[in-house]
């Protein structure tokens, strides 16, 4: 591939001691808590709102963060920007989680739908009156290097570029675009041909109406529709891997002509909209960082002496994983932690780490990592643990999960559930 060098000139601007790169829901948990731990924090997001997948994606669902026994595995900030999700808007929490842990085992999971723009929204306001210094519409276009250390990021937007000095820095990207950029390794995922818009119709704001619920006036459409395996993805459509520029654009167009095109096919134009598309792509998986560790979903159960947060696997009950720094860090890059999307995961570890509690409990922990690193004047990968994981237990997050919630069927010798029946 031909390539093109050039310098650029970039004015520049404040320094922080801590810039995050993405406005995802990750990155938002990083930001926050970088502000309410005494950092002077810039949070740097592409689009217009905040959340990411979590608002503009409209995946706007808390998986289950519970072991399905009743017992809450995803807690810390997790809980608190989920209670914040449903503050003001609906929600679809069962009952028995209403107002927290329930008292007796139930298999019923723990989680919740919400209004995907209020949130967006109310993330802004929590942020900006905790300090956090917010750019929309800014790309972090580049880190600027010194050696293993970054010194800063360069920023495009339509005033230019502008050079952000900063002491720590964190990739919330969701595609680890800071890290390759950095010259960290990088391993790209596979993506399916899954697209879901929202429409309004007459019938759908009758059956709101009806049930006294506004939720049930919003209806998914459907471009692509492959499930979480690959079920249902087209033998005639390639798979989407990496963060490649020709990637996304494929994907986008395949899927609005087909929506497009369903809506060209029939019915009462004057009695459905659509009010609501994907603006970022609906990606499980685009690239990741490769850690000093690469967690992988054998490892459930195992403990990790550098653990920042244990998560429950949501689509499986009692698998439980202790996310470790290491797998958030490389050594060789003093001063950059990767949460989110992007955390050094492979296989199906991979997309139990990216959903939306553990991609919050992973921003929680970066963040407390790169405060602790500057306490300390030590590459991040070499700060405290027992600080770091002291600070994130006062916090409520559970750090190592107890034995006592490994369940009896559990055989470590080969990591995998048996039938002892």
């Amino acid at each position: 591939m031909e390539r093109l060098s050039f310098a650029i000139d970039a004015a520049r601007k404040k320094e922080y001691d801590l810039v995050v790169c993405g406005g995802g829901i990750a990155g938002c948990a990083a930001a926050l808590e970088g502000a309410r731990l005494g950092l002077k924090t810039l949070l740097v997001e592409k689009t217009c709102l905040l959340g990411g997948l979590a608002t503009i994606g409209l995946v706007n669902y808390f998986v289950p963060m519970d072991n399905r026994r009743g017992r809450q595995i995803c807690r810390g900030m997790a809980e608190e920007f989920l209670r914040l999700s449903i503050r003001y808007g609906y929600d679809t929490l069962p009952e028995v989680w209403r107002e927290g842990e329930p008292e007796k085992p139930t298999s019923v999971p723990y989680h919740t739908g919400y209004d995907p723009n209020l949130f967006a929204m109310l993330l802004c306001s929590l942020l900006d009156e905790a300090g956090v210094d917010i750019l929309f519409d800014v790309t972090a276009a580049h880190p600027v290097m010194d050696g293993g250390r970054i010194t800063g990021i360069v920023t495009d937007s339509a005033e230019g570029f502008s050079f952000y000095p900063a002491r720590q820095v964190i990739d919330a990207t969701g595609d680890a675009s800071v890290a390759a950029k950095a010259g960290m390794p990088t391993a790209d995922g596979k993506n399916y041909f899954s697209y879901f818009p929202r429409e309004i119709t007459l019938d759908s704001c009758r059956d709101a109406v009806s049930s006294g619920r506004i939720d049930r006036a919003i209806r998914t459409v459907s471009g692509g529709s492959a499930n979480l395996y690959g079920g249902g993805h087209p033998e005639d459509v390639p798979f989407f891997f990496g963060a490649g520029d020709g990637t996304r654009s494929d994907y986008f167009v395949r899927n609005q002509k087909i929506v497009s095109e369903r809506f060209a096919s029939g019915g009462d134009r004057f009695s459905r909209m659509l009010v609501m598309a994907p603006m970022t792509a609906q990606f499980r998986t685009i690239r990741r960082m490769e850690g000093d560790t690469v967690l992988h979903e054998e490892d459930a159960y195992r403990h990790f002496p550098d653990a920042l947060c244990t998560v429950n696997d949501f689509d499986h009950a009692d698998f439980l994983y202790e996310v470790p720094r290491s797998a958030m860090t490389r050594r060789g890059f003093d001063n950059l932690t990767v949460c989110g999307r992007a955390v050094s995961a492979d296989g199906f570890a991979w997309d139990i780490v990216r959903v939306i509690p553990p991609a919050i409990l992973t921003g929680q922990s970066a963040a407390v990592c790169a405060a602790q690193a500057i306490a300390e004047d030590v590459p991040v990968a070499e700060a405290d643990i027992k600080k770091i994981q002291s600070k994130l237990e006062s916090e409520d997050v559970m750090v190592s999960f107890d034995d006592s919630l490994v369940p009896e069927s559990w055989d470590p010798a080969v990591r995998r559930h048996v039938d002892k029946r």
